[in-house]
């Protein structure tokens, strides 16, 4: 029997729609990949417990948790405490903190578990950095924390430094001497101003190729430092030019959420890994694909993972920072929680009609891995909106 519900389009009108999907299957073990996969993971708020939502949000740790052993079954890394998890937009360092924490502590007891920690200095307010040695003293704070539980850190963008650097040579400085003092090798993490306005001119430019060389620099002064760069410009092209110029040994991590499929598979001589924040939200298939691209399964890489790119755009468009709100909406139709609402409120960042269509998106790249369930929600989730 085929599921239909009625949903909002665009121009206000109200139609029925039929789902198509069926859902990927699920490994019976975790399986190998051939590009290393960082899955950056989103925390779940309590709401019952959330008096303070905009101030002080409540988080629900067990359910969080849960999220990652069900990342870790499907092969992926975990990036823990990045943006996805609502970093300084509803996670502040004292939250990021207790998830890195929690996180390390669960990997112990989770066979064949990795990840690494967010480190960037979100406790210093921008408007408090008035010098690059108040930076550094805050990444140091950050960074000693991840290594003194036992982790390993990502390197994140700082709005502080984007606020107090003058020139590329600031940013060499800062990001010398962190990596000069870190205990273990370090990705780096280049977030476009589409995802956080406070980053632009990132690495001492507004402009593309003096940014580029700046880091290209750093990389090269601190390659025995550097496992890698995480690249979110949702511009494929200069992904290309960034990894094609990478010293041997160093490797680029994709963070675009548009273009992840092409980047991932490669050109033929080089090929990006993953850091993506919508592998949370599309993990079955994501799975699925990368290991039938380790078994040299192209065909069946493309035909799973090429569906999830048109709903991935949908859930990063602009305002890109909100995506996260398309991210949990789809964690609480597969029922990975039992309440659709984030941090800070932010699940009203976005409308009707933007969940309207990743629902229809999400069924026909087969991401619904329950139809029933989310059917029924969505219907309950559209019902406050006043469709019937």
């Amino acid at each position: 029997m085929s599921l239909t519900l009625n949903l909002p389009d665009a121009d206000g009108a109200v139609r029925e729609y039929r789902l198509v999907g069926t859902p990927i299957e699920r490994p019976s073990k975790p399986p190998v990949f051939n590009r290393i996969a960082y899955a950056a993971a989103h925390v779940v708020s309590d709401p019952r417990r959330d008096s303070d939502p905009w101030g002080k949000p409540a988080i629900d740790w067990d359910t969080t948790i849960a999220f990652r052993r069900h990342l870790w079954s499907l092969g992926f890394k975990i990036a823990e405490a990045m943006d996805t998890s609502q970093r300084g937009m509803g996670l502040d360092w004292a939250g990021a903190q207790e998830l890195i924490r929690r996180s390390l502590e669960e990997a112990r007891h989770v066979e064949g578990a990795d990840l690494a920690c967010g480190a960037g200095t979100d406790h210093l307010a921008a408007a408090d950095a008035r010098s690059l040695d108040d930076v550094i003293e805050a990444y140091e704070t950050q960074i000693e924390f991840v290594e003194k539980n036992g982790g390993r850190a990502i390197m994140m963008a700082s709005r502080a430094l984007a606020r107090v650097a003058k020139s590329p040579d600031d940013y060499i400085k800062v990001y010398s001497r962190i990596l000069s003092q870190a205990k273990d090798k370090v990705v780096l993490h280049w977030l476009g101003d589409m995802f956080d306005p406070n980053l632009a001119g990132y690495w001492g430019s507004a402009d593309f190729e003096p940014a580029l060389a700046c880091a290209l620099d750093i990389i090269r002064e601190n390659r025995s430092k550097v496992e890698g760069i995480k690249i979110s410009l949702l511009d494929n092209a200069k992904e290309v030019q960034l990894r094609d110029r990478l010293p041997e040994g160093v490797m680029c991590f994709t963070g675009d959420d548009f273009n992840y499929a092409e980047l991932i598979e490669g050109d033929g001589k080089r090929y990006s890994h993953a850091l993506l924040g919508i592998f949370d939200a599309v993990a079955p298939s994501a799975s699925k694909a990368l290991a039938s691209l380790a078994a040299g399964d192209t065909s069946t890489f493309r035909s799973v993972i090429e569906p999830t790119v048109p709903l991935s755009r949908k859930i990063f468009e602009a305002p890109t920072q909100y995506y996260k709100a398309g991210v949990v909406f789809l964690a609480w139709l597969n029922g990975h929680q039992s309440h659709f609402s984030l941090p800070a409120g932010m699940q009203s960042a976005r409308g009707i009609n933007h969940y309207a269509d990743i629902f229809r998106l999400a069924d026909k790249a087969n991401v619904l891995d329950r139809p029933e369930l989310a059917t029924e929600r969505m219907k309950n989730f559209v019902g406050v909106f006043g469709v019937q």
